[in-house]
């Protein structure tokens, strides 16, 4: 089973994203990322799978995952309520050599143990799940001290345990990253637009079949999969941040409402209203 490839942007005039998340995902979406992941379960349980694990998880677990380790979306399955407070980061989101300061050596070392997935319970959990609740409320710098309060927390903790036995890491070689990101960064620069096949598979040097084919084989999906669900997830800020319906749909590169509508319910599960109204009243 391959998983498939997610490109993660950070939040805006931040270096990570953030998501209070509270959505059950009826998609198997088993995926990886370069970044690392916190997920903290504040409501629910279910089965979670990470790498060759797969356990149960219950309400107030506390995980930390390492780059291209591949899991399943905590909400898949779940029946009830559930709720997750996610952090997503690359390991040099403050620079080149951050890690490689003396004060950080736990934790680069809790980076490390983070490649096979390190599950938290305790006081450890119990501390992190409640600064993460208020996350949403710091202004971006004390955002981000606080996520360096609750990395040196991990780092310290003794209540943990390495998730994965092997890791089971997604490789790519350096020929395949710098592909990806040449189309993704072509995306993220023209998503506005009318995105052409021949243009995207010109720039990676590959015709339209092969292109086609590469690209479902790296990420398991179409190009077109991929380029909506962009654009749905730029609505997503947009819709959060208080753009109207109508100007979410054509500032993320949808053409007509009516697809635009379809395609926000078919990826989230929600329509474009439903979706802001449910945001709005979480800020």
């Amino acid at each position: 089973m391959k998983a498939e490839y997610e490109r993660i942007e950070p939040d805006h005039g931040s270096s990570f994203r953030f998501m209070d998340w509270e959505s059950v995902n009826d998609r198997f979406y088993w995926h990886h990322h370069p970044e690392y992941e916190i997920i903290y379960v504040k409501k629910g349980r279910g089965r979670r799978q990470i790498g060759t694990q797969i356990a149960p998880y219950e309400e107030g677990e506390l995980v930390l995952m390492g780059p291209n380790l591949p899991h399943l979306g905590f909400g898949y399955g779940v029946e009830g309520e559930h709720r997750e407070f996610i952090v997503q980061f690359k390991a040099d989101f403050l620079g080149e050599h951050f890690l490689a300061k003396q004060e950080l050596h736990a934790v680069r070392r809790l980076f490390e143990r983070a490649k096979q997935g390190v599950c938290f319970g305790g006081a450890t959990a119990d501390e992190v799940g409640q600064r993460l609740h208020g996350f949403k409320q710091l202004p971006p710098f004390e955002r981000l001290v606080e996520l360096l309060k609750i990395l040196n927390i991990m780092a310290s903790s003794a209540e943990s345990h390495t998730i994965s036995a092997d890791g089971a890491q997604v490789e790519f070689s350096s020929k395949e990253k710098e592909r990806i990101e040449k189309i993704y960064q072509f995306v993220s620069l023209h998503f506005k637009s009318d995105i052409q096949l021949p243009d995207v598979a010109d720039i990676v040097g590959l015709t339209v079949p092969s292109f086609c084919r590469y690209f479902k084989k790296i990420t398991q999906m179409t190009f077109t999969d991929f380029v909506n669900e962009y654009r749905i997830n730029q609505a997503q800020k947009l819709l959060s941040q208080g753009s109207t319906v109508i100007e979410a749909c054509f500032e993320s590169g949808f053409n007509t409402p009516s697809h635009f509508n379809k395609t926000f319910k078919d990826i989230t599960g929600k329509s474009p209203s439903a979706y802001q109204v449910q945001i709005m009243e979480t800020l």
